[in-house]
């Protein structure tokens, strides 16, 4: 399934859950969609898309929630998706599917699921009612394959640089890089943030090399590439873990697989 380049639609996008906004809790935690059994109340209202998780604990204390009937004021009570009744006002929710994209990110576009200024948010790119967020991000000049899903979870043992998922990018340089540059990529260079982890670096030809990095600092391909004395004139991103960019053209979207999905919880050290 794939939606076409076009001219985005401006939406408004509420705030993301706790586990898509940068908390490194719950990294275990598969999903509301993997029957992997209770859930804290305040994720599950999280999941459902009722609120962020801070705010859903509070909806939960104030009394506003029932579970089989009985008003619960405690966020951690666990609920059982698919079995407990779960009302919020008096309105049933439940969490949403699983889903996980992967978008060739056209140049100019921003890695965002809200952006306030006139540019595009990745989000805009794809058809779904899902509560979508990337997964990283890309420069706002880079292209190339970023995902988007609304799995907290997943997304932070994709980023966390505990788990090494690997990111392999392709970079037009100003210059040829020389044996030297590479191999310093390679065995990693001096940031101003700290040096950076060994890498792979090969040359494909002209001023083109392939890097693999398993960081995710901002801007880290085109900080590496100055540090060693040259520079990322275009930046295209084209494997994240297992999954490949393939032929899909800048612009386009598709909805992975269920055994795509799987193979990068495997990628960030999952079952």
């Amino acid at each position: 399934m794939s939606s076409p380049c076009r001219p985005p639609k401006r939406r408004v996008t509420p705030e993301p859950p706790a586990g898509l906004r940068g908390d490194r809790g719950d990294r275990g935690d598969r999903g509301a969609d993997h029957g992997a059994g209770e859930m804290r109340l305040a994720k599950y209202l999280a999941h459902s898309g009722v609120a962020s998780r801070r705010a859903a604990e509070a909806i939960v204390r104030s009394g506003r929630v029932r579970v089989g009937g009985e008003v619960v004021r405690d966020p951690a009570r666990g609920v059982e998706p698919g079995a407990d009744e779960v009302l919020v006002d008096g309105s049933p929710v439940s969490p949403e599917a699983t889903e996980v994209w992967l978008l060739n990110k056209p140049a100019g576009v921003v890695s965002t699921a809200r952006e306030p200024g006139s540019r595009p948010a990745v989000v805009e790119l794809v058809e779904s009612p899902a509560r979508l967020y990337p997964v990283g991000r890309l420069d706002a000049d880079s292209t190339g394959l970023i995902l988007l899903t609304n799995d907290g979870a997943l997304a932070n043992r994709l980023t966390h640089p505990r788990y090494e998922v690997p990111k392999t990018y392709r970079a037009r340089l100003a210059e040829p890089a020389n044996r030297r540059q590479l191999e310093a990529l390679a065995g990693g260079v001096q940031l101003e943030d700290g040096p950076t982890a060994p890498a792979e670096a090969r040359r494909l030809g002209g001023t083109e090399i392939e890097l693999v990095i398993r960081e995710g600092r901002n801007h880290q391909v085109r900080r590496m590439v100055e540090a060693v004395g040259n520079e990322v004139r275009q930046l295209r991103r084209v494997r994240f873990g297992s999954l490949e960019l393939g032929e899909l053209a800048p612009g386009r979207s598709r909805r992975l697989s269920d055994d795509e999905i799987a193979r990068l919880w495997k990628d960030a050290g999952g079952e």
